[in-house]
């Protein structure tokens, strides 16, 4: 199968699933991230980020009950492997990096916690909460550290109910122009 085929089809098969104690599904969390990243005029690998990051809980069936278990899945790391080997590092390690950038802005930023939802901060629990002053230092020096916390806020605020944003296929060319670029390169 063809990696945007597989792509659409996870978001076909799993996409109406809750988003973990929020008040949308896993589909319209993403297409509300990524419509946040049009709307900065972000690259077209961060626009796939921002409609990608959680695309962890989709390829892992135990994923969706995760927090209700009291377990962190990982989402991160199963969506970056899963991710890697159709995209490049512009893409994956915005994604693998998202879950730390809410630890990061949650031990830099005095408002960032208090604008968190509960969900979110009870992930924030089971995630090793916010980073430690070495931590912190080691984040901001990583390569791709402000696209991870770009992609961090329009995570935090895809969470509306009822909004309405362009379906899965606006971003098919997005898709689309990123798989060919990593295609060529390989």
């Amino acid at each position: 199968m063809e990696p945007l085929e597989t792509i659409i089809g996870l978001f076909v098969e799993h996409g109406a699933r809750a988003y973990l104690g929020e008040p949308v599904s896993q589909l319209e969390h993403a297409l509300q991230a990524a419509r946040l990243a049009v709307e900065q005029d972000a690259s077209d690998a961060l626009v796939v980020a921002a409609l990608l990051h959680d695309i962890g809980h989709l390829v892992d069936d135990h994923a969706a009950d995760a927090d209700e278990r009291g377990v962190d899945e990982r989402h991160e790391d199963k969506g970056d492997r899963f991710l890697c080997q159709y995209f490049e590092k512009d893409v994956t390690e915005p994604i693998r990096l998202h879950v730390s950038a809410k630890r990061y802005l949650c031990a830099a930023d005095d408002v960032y916690l208090s604008r968190l939802s509960p969900a979110s901060i009870r992930s924030l629990e089971l995630q090793g909460g916010p980073m430690s002053r070495v931590e912190v230092v080691a984040f901001a020096s990583l390569p791709y550290a402000d696209a991870a916390i770009a992609l961090r806020v329009w995570d935090d605020e895809a969470k509306l109910p009822g909004l309405e944003v362009p379906g899965l296929g606006e971003y098919i060319p997005y898709l689309q122009r990123t798989l060919m670029r990593t295609a060529v390169k390989r």
